[in-house]
């Protein structure tokens, strides 16, 4: 009993120190319960900023569309200003990160988001139910009815949408007024490009009949060409205005944040002095 005992007393003893070193050898975030500093730090309200670490906000746009956004030679050297670059400079610094542009064709810019090569669009896009499906948009900040541009020695032809019937008309290809022309104007064969300056060189050159573009964009064209005017015609658009968008799947808090940013602009009437500083560098 004795042996049995004094055995019995050195096995307890080896599994002791068996276990002791176990506890000892393993890793003490596998059981241990976090410390309250990290636990606080997890549940912190602070967005889960992506910029942060490349400390830039790289935008994309499509600069040929005035007053949104333009190429511009500012003391010798081609500038893309605009009032959507304006409220794009405005959130990138207060992201904290610096804005880098992006200048690219109007449908290349969701693909261009989705593969990650730009972090936000501005660039006047309408947050239309398909969209919302790929991309998260922000809420509108700028609201602009849509216009028909045409020859002036035209004009009177087409005082509403049905005068338009049948005839060539050209859009942006992947553009709201894409789907307006398509949806609006019975039977049009549309003409579809990435660029609005390359649009009113076909008009010019009398290649289309007209073409559907926002408004401001129109009335700035007219501006620079005395051969052009904008038709008595009006497209309607449900589409509620021009949203930012980022990535399907972006931190809600960062898309907060970016919105209180946009209120802040709206609220100081700040959107409005870039508007018009945009129209005043339209030339």
């Amino acid at each position: 009993m004795k042996k049995f005992a004094t055995v019995a007393a050195a096995l307890l003893l080896t599994m002791g120190i068996a276990t002791a070193c176990g506890q000892k050898d393993q890793p003490a975030s596998t059981n241990a319960a976090a410390p309250a500093a990290d636990k606080k730090e997890t549940t912190s309200a602070a967005p889960n900023n992506p910029f942060k670490a490349k400390g830039k906000l790289v935008v994309g746009t499509s600069a040929d569309y005035p007053p949104y956004e333009f190429h511009k030679l500012i003391d010798g050297k081609d500038q893309i200003v605009g009032f959507d670059i304006d409220i794009a400079n405005a959130i990138a610094k207060d992201l904290g990160v610096e804005m880098e542009i992006k200048d690219m064709k109007f449908d290349g810019l969701l693909p261009a988001l989705d593969t990650g090569n730009i972090d936000m669009i501005a660039a006047g896009m309408s947050p239309t139910d398909d969209r919302k499906k790929n991309v998260d948009f922000t809420k509108i900040y700028y609201t602009a009815a849509q216009g028909v541009v045409v020859r002036a020695e035209d004009k009177d032809k087409f005082k509403t949408l049905d005068d338009l019937k049948g005839l060539k008309i050209g859009v942006q290809k992947g553009s709201i007024q894409e789907k307006i022309a398509q949806e609006q104007i019975a039977n049009a064969q549309l003409k579809s490009l990435g660029k609005i300056s390359d649009i009113v060189a076909e008009l010019k050159s009398k290649r289309v009949d007209a073409i559907v573009v926002e408004l401001p964009v129109a009335q700035n064209y007219v501006n620079k060409n005395k051969d052009l005017t904008i038709a008595p015609a009006v497209p309607k658009d449900d589409t509620g205005g021009s949203a930012l968008a980022f990535k399907k799947g972006i931190d809600p808090k960062v898309l907060e944040q970016v919105n209180k940013t946009l209120d802040k602009l709206n609220a100081d009437k700040k959107i409005d002095e870039f508007v018009a500083k945009a129209n005043e560098m339209v030339e």
